[in-house]
């Protein structure tokens, strides 16, 4: 069983910046592919955006150019910067790692709470 723990949510003004970590428990993490995800209250969870294994990254629309992910093999971790935050990012960040057996997503971090005030 993978174990996920993000950290870094917090509270930020609008334009600010904050910085996710996501930390696996898994030491064949290199061979995942790792996502983020966000869910605002009273909406669904949507996609934000994946670092493949291969180091490629792909964002949703609304965060490109402004998130990016980035991945740290040797200490299990993946992060996600986000920059010139909009109050419309206000959201719980899950991190979710994808084995690459078929299953998908199959491991979900407990999420951390991002808030980004006008």
């Amino acid at each position: 069983q993978v174990q996920l723990t993000e950290s870094g949510g917090g509270l930020v003004q609008a334009g600010g910046s904050l910085r996710l970590s996501c930390a696996a428990s898994e030491r064949t993490f290199s061979s995942y592919n790792m996502g983020w995800f966000r869910q605002a209250p009273g909406k669904e969870r949507e996609f934000v955006g994946v670092i493949r294994w291969s180091g490629d990254s792909y964002y949703a629309d609304s965060v490109k150019g402004r998130f990016t992910i980035s991945r740290d093999n040797a200490k299990n971790t993946v992060y996600l910067q986000m920059n010139s935050l909009k109050p419309e990012d206000t959201a719980v960040y899950y991190c979710a790692a994808d084995p690459r057996t078929g299953r998908g997503y199959a491991y979900w971090g407990q999420g951390t709470q991002v808030t980004v005030s006008s």
